[in-house]
């Protein structure tokens, strides 16, 4: 198995544990302590994490039948983008810092550009 596989593949199970880990933790210790409206933000962030986290596994599969920067730069964009974009909204829920709420666009970003990457290095592929 190559290299770009293995370090996407490997970053998508970690990012699937991860996403288990912290989406049982809102529903179970944070339920009692989030205002509903805080909570739905956290569930997004959660279930944004976990669509995320297929992409990180699809490039790793990907990578075992083609190897190209572009698709190398899409799986980097999505991992940045569960950072930024989850990490945020996690940040935002349990803190209630608004200002948090401004970064997450930013994620979001990150993940266009990630499915963008994406579907160049697809049609790019031989």
């Amino acid at each position: 198995m190559n290299t770009i596989a293995k370090l996407f593949l490997s970053l998508g199970a970690v990012s699937g544990a991860l996403g288990v880990m912290i989406g049982a933790f809102g529903a179970h210790g944070l339920k009692a302590k989030l205002s509903p409206e805080m909570l739905t933000v956290y569930q997004t962030g959660v279930q944004y994490h976990f669509y995320h986290t297929f992409a990180l596994l699809a490039v790793g599969l990907l990578a075992l039948k083609f190897q190209s920067g572009l698709l190398t730069s899409s799986g980097w964009s999505f991992l940045l983008g569960i950072f930024i974009f989850s990490g945020s909204l996690y940040a935002l829920s349990i803190s209630g810092i608004k200002v948090l709420g401004a970064i997450t666009p930013i994620g979001g970003l990150f993940f266009i550009i990630g499915w963008i990457l994406l579907a160049i290095a697809v049609l790019k592929a031989h």
